[in-house]
């Protein structure tokens, strides 16, 4: 089997290109809800219920053992196209208390009064179109049939009018901080900009100040990333990866370090945005941190990642999971005990369901998976191995 190497801060690291994977064990694929059209993502309340939400904008609730229901919530700021719409979510580590759940979404600034969160003292340099990405917070209602608007804890995030390379990925960790990834929306500037919240991870308290190992005066964590849909926490090592959709090739498994650089520097050209770059550039961005995983050529869309059990999965408990859009397939990557290398990566769901895209571990051990494949063809799966 070929293998690359790439620099990881200061080691070299094992990339395993995606179509030399093996096959993986056998997996028992279940359906928890249909009707779907495009769900974003996926979380578990500590109640059973999963909450998704569609990119145009619907919340959806799936209560134990019952059918997917709309949650009412007031979403006329919503802008969506192509992209850009409700994306990322998170539960509040004290959901079962508070009832809060947090969401991604590209949001219509003219006369609404938004775009004051705690980054707000940030410079904009990005023209102002009408739009903007913010991170806001919601309470649900005791039956989960509402929504209502609390808060917006993080504004700044820019997305362009086409909605292109919009992020947003969301995840909440057990210190009660966020995690967020966006996009560059394909302006060449962002990704090593350090005043831009564009081709990012952020990291943030509830409140939206900047938390742990952020760039000062910034919710900066890292930079240099091209569109950041997916963010998580080693369980143990308390060790954050992000997952990054390349361009042609190389979508990246990504170690984070506070304050590194991941390389992506698309300026070559003055004003063009120029996507034959490398994703991780040493040459033109000193310092750059390699990939853990890199996907090889063609690209795969990775939008989200997991960290399986260790119990109840085989040899795939512990590793990583990786949904594919274009690439239709789940990708389970073995990480090596450092956790800047690849040992094994394996391949499932192949060709099977179409696009998938949100993931989320139940708290039985099972895997949610979304579909990403529209018209109302969409589903929740539930994944387990064996």
């Amino acid at each position: 089997m070929s293998v690359a190497l790439a620099t990881v801060g200061g080691l070299c690291a094992t990339l395993l290109a995606a179509p030399l994977a093996q096959a993986a064990p056998p997996l028992s694929v279940t359906t928890v809800a249909s009707g779907l059209d495009k769900p974003w993502d996926v979380e578990v309340a500590p109640d059973g219920t999963l909450i998704s939400g569609e990119r145009s904008g619907r919340f959806v609730a799936v209560r134990p053992g019952g059918a997917a229901q709309t949650v009412r919530a007031d979403q006329s700021q919503l802008f969506v196209t192509n992209e850009a719409g409700l994306m990322g979510l998170a539960l509040d580590r004290g959901f079962a208390a508070n009832r809060t759940l947090y969401s991604c979404q590209a949001e219509k600034t003219s006369g609404s009064g938004i775009g004051t969160g705690s980054a707000g003292n940030l410079p904009l340099p990005f023209p102002n179109t009408g739009q903007v990405i913010n991170v806001v917070a919601w309470r649900v209602a005791d039956d989960w049939s509402s929504l209502a608007r609390t808060r917006t804890v993080l504004s700044n995030i820019p997305v362009n009018s086409g909605g292109r390379h919009a992020g947003c990925g969301l995840t909440a960790a057990a210190d009660g901080t966020l995690w967020v990834g966006t996009g560059d929306n394909a302006v060449p500037s962002y990704p090593q900009s350090p005043t831009v919240l564009g081709g990012k991870v952020l990291h943030i308290t509830t409140g939206g100040a900047p938390a742990g190992g952020t760039l000062p005066g910034t919710p900066i964590y890292s930079l240099g990333h091209r569109n950041v849909q997916g963010v998580a926490i080693q369980p143990g090592t308390g060790r954050v990866y992000s997952i990054e959709q390349g361009t042609s090739r190389d979508d990246e498994l990504n170690l984070l370090q506070p304050g590194g650089n991941y390389g992506y520097r698309p300026d070559r050209a003055p004003f063009i945005y120029d996507e034959s770059v490398p994703m991780t550039d040493p040459q033109r961005v000193p310092g750059a941190i390699g990939a853990v995983w890199s996907s090889g050529a063609p690209t795969l869309a990775t939008p989200a990642l997991e960290f399986l059990p260790a119990e109840g999965w085989g040899d795939l408990g512990g590793a990583v999971v990786i949904s594919t859009q274009q690439g239709k397939r789940l990708v389970f990557v073995t990480l090596s005990e450092n956790g800047r290398e690849t040992v094994r990566t394996t391949d499932g769901l192949r060709d099977t369901y179409g696009r998938l895209r949100g993931l989320k571990v139940d708290r039985d051990g099972s895997l949610l998976v979304t579909t990403d494949n529209g018209g109302g063809r969409d589903r929740i799966l539930r994944v387990r191995a064996g």
